[in-house]
């Protein structure tokens, strides 16, 4: 897992590897993994955007991954820098010609991809063992050729555990799935029925927080006259949540005959979320001189105490305009600390967003806007079907979906397995780009 943060030690170049993909027809909408490292706050952020039409969609297998030159040359490169910086360092020890500094970094360089190098050459052993067995397998003892079987089945499974195992150290790493999150979810067109679902969607996600055992703790719930929601926003916390929930931000669009409906007609409506990744002290400070806080009285439902507590809190950050409010708390400063992890999450988000951008207009790429104007999945009641457009995958049971539990981890995983496997895809590519 170390060898992830050596991946800006090694020159990178600018295009993306789509063309490495293989092609799948039946799918139109496409997919875009963007990953960037963020070196003020030294994290590596991926996000999948959908809108642009592409000929990819196809996970590889291992074995797919193993056969492409890209990535055999990009492992021998590394092995030859690993062997290079080590011989440096310990002729530096002697000779002392490197600055401390350089030695210093030459040493970490060491450290950071010693366990990747370690498992490259475990594999190649594994590879002449291999060859060995293949060898043994051809002799005319019947109890020779049987033991040979058997060495060559072992041999196959440390080679794919092997290879799944530089796989993993080769991704890099986001640091930001270590963080907890702020969830927005917001009523988009379609009135009423769009409010109703996006109380659906909004109970979705609670639900999935209490299947991983994460807290959920709602910090702003804004009702509509038929018991939808205009506007929600929570903060969970738990083991990988960010990383699990990531890819749910853009607009969720559902097709269905609205509980309004007279005549029977199918609408379609549509919400966004927002995933935002809750940065910690650490990582991002605000400085208080930067803030606006004001108090007033919250609204709606309460009785005598929402008509005379100014308990409700709106803090604005004066240099982007940024705004957070929280009312959900008796006490005004319950409603201070609320407010203030939804600001910090917004401030932390536009930041990654744009290094993001940075980055990516660029290499004249089309961005997204977080998802926010972007379809990325439809709910359609009717065929019970729900259709994620960026991978192009489709699950049915509806029902099963909306309680988020194993139907939407199952999508998620998905979402995962693309993302890491285009992110190596364009590390491949960046690598070759680098070195032509």
């Amino acid at each position: 897992m170390a060898f992830r943060r050596a991946i800006n030690l090694i020159p990178r170049g600018k295009d993306c590897a789509f063309s490495l993909w293989k092609p799948r027809l039946h799918i139109s909408p496409c997919s875009i993994f963007k990953e960037h490292t963020n070196s003020l706050y030294g994290t590596s952020v991926r996000t999948l955007h959908a809108g642009t039409t592409l000929m990819v969609a196809k996970l590889l297998t291992v074995e797919e991954l193993f056969d492409k030159r890209s990535l055999q040359e990009y492992l021998k490169k590394i092995e030859v820098e690993y062997s290079e910086c080590l011989e440096e360092v310990n002729r530096n020890l002697t000779d002392q010609q490197c600055s401390q500094d350089e030695l210093k970094a030459k040493r970490t360089k060491v450290t950071l991809l010693a366990p990747l190098v370690r498992s490259i050459r475990e594999l190649d052993t594994k590879h002449e063992e291999m060859a060995e067995t293949e060898m043994l397998l051809k002799d005319e003892d019947p109890a020779l050729s049987e033991l040979a079987e058997l060495e060559r089945e072992n041999c196959l499974k440390d080679i794919n555990d092997l290879r799944q195992k530089i796989l993993d150290l080769l991704i890099p790493e986001e640091e930001a799935d270590l963080n907890d999150l702020v969830l927005e979810v917001t009523a988009g067109v379609g009135g009423q029925e769009a409010m109703l679902f996006t109380a659906e969607v909004f109970d979705m996600y609670q639900g999935y927080a209490h299947h991983h055992g994460w807290s959920f703790d709602i910090l702003e719930y804004t009702t509509s006259e038929l018991g939808g929601l205009r506007h929600a926003s929570a903060s969970i916390s738990g083991s990988q949540s960010y990383k699990r929930m990531k890819f749910e931000g853009g607009v969720h669009r559902v097709q269905r005959v609205p509980k309004t409906e007279k005549q029977g007609r199918m609408h379609t409506s549509t919400m966004t979320v927002a995933v935002l990744p809750q940065p910690t002290e650490i990582s991002f400070t605000i400085s208080p001189k930067d803030l606006r806080i004001d108090t007033m009285r919250a609204s709606g439902a309460g009785g005598q105490h929402v008509n005379t507590t100014d308990s409700a809190v709106r803090i604005v950050h004066l240099p982007t305009g940024v705004v957070a409010e929280c009312q959900q708390e008796r006490s005004q400063l319950k409603n201070k600390e609320k407010a203030m992890k939804v600001l910090r999450a917004k401030l932390y988000s536009m930041k990654l967003e744009e290094e993001t951008s940075k980055r990516y207009n660029q290499r004249k790429i089309q961005i997204g806007t977080r998802g926010r104007s972007e379809k990325i999945r439809t709910y359609n009641f009717s065929q019970d079907r729900i259709t994620d457009h960026r991978i192009g995958m489709t699950v049915h049971d509806v029902k099963s979906f909306l309680l988020g539990e194993d139907v939407l981890d199952e999508m998620n995983s998905s979402l995962q397995e693309f993302s890491n496997q285009e992110a190596l895809m364009e590390l491949l590519e960046e690598n070759n780009q680098g070195g032509s």
